[in-house]
């Protein structure tokens, strides 16, 4: 499979099956993440694995859709801002596009194995503040809950649903 079909095959996975997540698939899936590309390979990531006895009511609390109770494995992109890098010009900070490239690393592998994902950005502030517990200098980026989708897509919707890129494109003269 080309890297273009794999991302087309992606998708946000809103129903998942009930079968737990093979630990093989989610070292892959976690040294993806890993491995994937910072800012003056700062690694400014931390990625909190919840799983199966460990998804409590709390953990379900964080994001109120019933469809994210299914999932049977949900990972914490944690951006360290202690130890990002940040642009001498104007000070920029690029914790959280360091975390987001390593969290989409991560659904990519997720995809490619068979498993789905869906990036979670609307969570409870204050909740997963409190299950956390994270010190001032670490931000939860995104929740991805992962786990087999108990649903298909059309690979090809990406003509209907996304811009062209004749919208998007812009050739510098």
């Amino acid at each position: 499979m080309t890297f273009l079909e794999l991302a087309k095959k992606r998708f946000s996975v809103r129903k998942f099956k009930t079968d737990l997540v093979k630990d093989e698939d989610l070292q892959y899936i976690l040294e993806t993440g890993r491995i994937a590309p910072s800012a003056n390979n700062s690694q400014p990531w931390q990625f909190i694995v919840i799983k199966d006895e460990a998804k409590s009511e709390d953990v379900n609390g964080l994001y109120h859709r019933e469809w994210f109770r299914d999932a049977p494995v949900v990972i914490a992109v944690i951006a360290d801002h202690g130890k990002s890098w940040h642009r001498g010009q104007d000070g920029k900070d690029h914790a959280d596009i360091d975390a987001a490239i390593a969290a989409d690393h991560m659904t990519l592998a997720a995809t490619e194995r068979g498993l789905g994902t869906c990036w979670v950005c609307n969570f409870d502030l204050e909740k997963t503040k409190a299950y956390f517990n994270l010190p001032k200098h670490l931000e939860l980026v995104a929740l991805l809950p992962l786990g087999y989708p108990d649903v298909e897509v059309d690979a090809e919707r990406h003509s209907e649903k996304r811009k062209p890129l004749s919208e998007i494109v812009v050739y510098k003269q």
